[in-house]
């Protein structure tokens, strides 16, 4: 880990599962859920997606950015390993935030998912055992 040189925050590493894509991250990450969604269960290939978001200038490829599949466009997209297919952060909010999937972290960041999201359409053989929230949907404003 290294420090950021826009603030004091740590720097968090993460890499697809090939290593061929590489980025990192400041350990400022605003919010961090665990999806259920169909989608992040397809892409991801398991129950449910633990992701973290942080504004999309605290993040960076480093490396092998030539190697990403992007699905989507510059304002809404999942970003890919092309060689391995590891799905490594999504782009959302109109371009302006990144999810980064926490499985693809090297370090550990600072934050812990604090709700399930989507668990209307969780898969059905999958239980979820602890005490944090759950959302039929999305977390709604209040």
């Amino acid at each position: 880990m290294v420090q950021s040189e826009k603030s004091n925050a740590r720097m968090l590493r993460g890499e697809c599962f090939c290593r061929a894509v590489r980025y990192s991250v400041a350990d400022e990450f605003a919010y961090s859920m665990n999806c259920h969604c169909s989608n992040c269960r397809r892409a991801t290939g398991s129950a449910f997606k633990p992701f973290a978001g942080i504004s999309r200038d605290r993040f960076a490829v480093v490396s092998g950015g030539d190697r990403l599949l992007i699905y989507g466009d510059e304002t809404a997209h999942d970003a890919h390993c092309g060689s391995c297919g590891s799905l490594l952060f999504s782009v959302v909010r109109e371009g302006t935030f990144v999810h980064v999937t926490m499985g693809t972290l090297l370090d550990e960041p600072s934050i812990r998912p604090n709700a399930h999201i989507f668990v209307g359409s969780k898969a059905p053989w999958y239980a979820i055992t602890d005490s944090l929230p759950q959302y039929q949907e999305h977390v709604v404003a209040r």
